[in-house]
């Protein structure tokens, strides 16, 4: 059975990708306070889910899931965790400690849990890396605003692409995806699409991934974004 393993899995994109998935494949869910996680809890109860602890900014928590999964194959690592950011973070006042959290979370999070993390993907069968980034980090669409949200993103995009040409010789695969604005407690209600159908074109894109697909950065439906 396929093994997938998504992070930030307690609400909102990542617990529809862990509803989706698991009723296919082996789903490790992560997040940083499982015991507060009803929703996602109610999910293992019933289905082939493992909820598991992680901090996705805490390079140690990391570890520490790396030595727990030690030696277990995950076909697909989902780095889907992510914050908006402070409230300050306009051209004309920001909140410097919440501008490097919300990058240490948005940007170093996703390499932090794919570098520890990197043996189990080399030993799954798909081998594939993805990370659910935003639209708001294209700089040739920039419309201004939300300074650290649209610079975070801009650098993760940045790292996956450099670790699809990195990590290609040990046949992995990255896909760097957009997954349009979501109705969750970061998209609002004023958003357009529900998890459901997000999730629904998210999971058909990393389907599709391949050699040539890997390191772009494509939305939910698989049209390409400038960088």
């Amino acid at each position: 059975m396929t093994t997938i393993l998504v992070t930030g899995a307690n609400r909102g994109i990542g617990l529809e990708f862990v509803r989706q998935y698991a009723e296919e494949a082996s789903v490790i869910a992560c997040c940083r306070e499982p015991a507060e996680a009803k929703d996602l809890n109610a999910l293992a109860r019933s289905k082939n889910v493992r909820v598991m602890t992680l901090d996705v900014g805490d390079a140690s928590s990391a570890a520490s899931l790396a030595r727990a999964l030690k030696g277990e194959a995950v076909d697909i690592l989902i780095n889907n965790a992510g914050v908006f950011g402070p409230e300050k973070q306009s051209a004309a006042h920001s909140d410097y400690n919440g501008f490097a959290q919300t990058f240490r979370i948005n940007s170093i999070g996703p390499l932090i849990v794919s570098q520890a993390l990197h043996d189990n993907l080399l030993a799954g069968r798909d081998k594939k890396l993805v990370t659910i980034t935003s639209k708001m980090g294209s700089i040739s669409d920039s419309s201004g605003g939300s300074l650290a949200y649209r610079a975070s993103k801009a650098a993760v995009n940045m790292i996956m692409h450099v670790l699809a040409h990195d990590w290609a010789g040990d046949g992995i695969l990255v896909a760097i995806l957009n997954p349009g604005w979501v109705k969750t407690d970061m998209g609002g209600p004023g958003a357009m699409i529900s998890p459901e159908v997000s999730v629904r074109g998210l999971r058909q894109r990393i389907a599709e991934l391949n050699e040539k697909t890997s390191g772009r950065f494509l939305d939910y439906l698989g049209k390409e974004i400038a960088w």
